[in-house]
């Protein structure tokens, strides 16, 4: 039986022992969302667009970047999945999740490429701000050399506030005794590293990560066929339609959009499988009434919130 529970992040220090008590008291591992939307966050630099003046106003609470984390009680370990700019909170997050736990950081964080949401969170754990101690860091081997070659990121492994765990693209790789992650590659704008996603396997459930692709058609696996080895997907959602962006070409930020994800699964018996996820802050579906959000819904997939809670 699929696990979800959904609650506001911005809310979550307060109303979480209300909310998960029960589940913190018992055996099992988590997977929870604590970011939904793209590198550049919600709201976005520059935006003077409808899509972001609330959130400038204050009238709106702000989307956290994309990030999951994952709490096992059994083994009492965490992981973070992304070192977004929001790290800070969504580190603080992840401990409250976690009610065994005394320390402040993960015991470890998981890296899928090196694009400005997805790692540059590194940069608290510095000595100009946490200091962390020895943080074991996931990473394929690009991604290991741009962060050890590159200033100010090589700074954080010559003063161990990070060590770096170096991954294999399809080797199954060891977390806990029930949890696991395994690299797969992607085809996305590899400036300075490759990109990967995850299979992260629990006891009971499994899930993949995937936030970012240039687009299906340029992968070396069937998407349809991979969802059938998962009871979660969390797919790459930056646009939902061609035409979103009026200020850039599209064409040069290549993502699969929603639309075409859709299309693409409409006969597969794997639709309820999906949440998407990594959301630009143009996307209609950042709003849950919104018809574009509607839409997703009717047709048999989901959208990734913030708060939501995955038995693995």
């Amino acid at each position: 039986m699929r696990t979800i529970i959904l609650f506001s992040l911005s809310c979550l220090l307060l109303i979480s022992c209300q909310v998960d008590d029960e589940k913190r008291e018992e055996d099992g591992i988590f997977l929870h969302v604590l970011g939904t939307v793209q590198d550049g966050g919600h709201p976005h630099i520059g935006c003077s667009k409808d899509c972001c003046e609330n959130a400038f106003k204050g009238t709106q609470n702000k989307s956290h970047i994309v990030s999951l984390g994952l709490v096992n009680h059994t083994d009492q370990k965490n992981y973070l999945l992304e070192a977004s700019p929001d790290m800070v909170m969504q580190m603080k997050t992840l401990k409250k999740l976690s009610s065994f736990s005394k320390s402040e950081t993960p015991n470890g964080i998981i890296l899928t490429h090196a694009h400005i949401g997805h790692y540059t969170g590194l940069m608290y754990l510095g000595k100009e701000s946490m200091n962390s101690k020895s943080i074991p860091t996931y990473v394929l081997p690009k991604m290991k050399q741009f962060l050890s070659t590159n200033g100010p990121w090589d700074q954080l492994s010559t003063l161990k506030n990070i060590s770096l765990k170096e991954l294999a693209f399809d080797e199954r790789k060891e977390l806990d005794k029930n949890l696991s992650i395994t690299p797969i590659q992607v085809p996305h704008r590899d400036e300075y590293s490759e990109t990967s996603s995850f299979l992260i396997k629990g006891p009971k459930k499994s899930a993949l990560f995937l936030p970012d692709i240039d687009k299906w058609e340029k992968w070396d696996h069937n998407l349809d066929s991979l969802l059938t080895k998962v009871d979660y997907a969390f797919l790459d959602a930056t646009f939902f339609d061609e035409g979103e962006l009026t200020e850039r070409k599209m064409e040069d930020i290549p993502h699969p959009f929603i639309v075409e994800t859709m299309e693409l699964l409409k006969k597969s018996k794997n639709k309820d499988k999906i949440y998407f996820i990594h959301l630009n802050h143009t996307n209609p579906c950042l709003g849950p009434a919104s018809k574009a959000s509607q839409k997703v819904e009717s047709n048999g997939f989901h959208i990734a919130r913030e708060g939501m809670m995955f038995e693995l």
